[in-house]
């Protein structure tokens, strides 16, 4: 499936409670999209996800209805490590 980097910028500083995760979570999963993780700006108003999903629509419906930003939706195919060579994306959940 493909794999989408999504960038959210935050009028205020983002704190999510585990309620509002299982709820994004909920609805990503009707959408048909999984969010395999995020990272967080030091001033927490910006994040940049990684997301699985069959197209990027299924994205921004997704993010429409949790009412979450999603300012860019970029497909991936890759990554290019610090030696120069090419990688796969992972996708896999971080256990946490």
């Amino acid at each position: 499936m493909p794999i989408f980097m999504v960038e959210r910028r935050f009028a205020d500083d983002l704190e999510t409670s585990a309620e509002e995760a299982d709820q994004i979570n909920r609805i990503n999963e009707e959408e048909g999209v999984r969010w395999l993780y995020s990272f967080l700006s030091a001033d927490k108003r910006k994040t940049y996800c990684l997301y699985e999903a069959p197209f990027a629509d299924a994205i921004r419906r997704a993010a429409e209805r949790a009412g979450l930003p999603a300012d860019a939706v970029v497909e991936v195919g890759g990554m290019v490590l610090p030696n120069g060579s090419a990688a796969g994306i992972p996708n896999e959940v971080p256990a946490g």
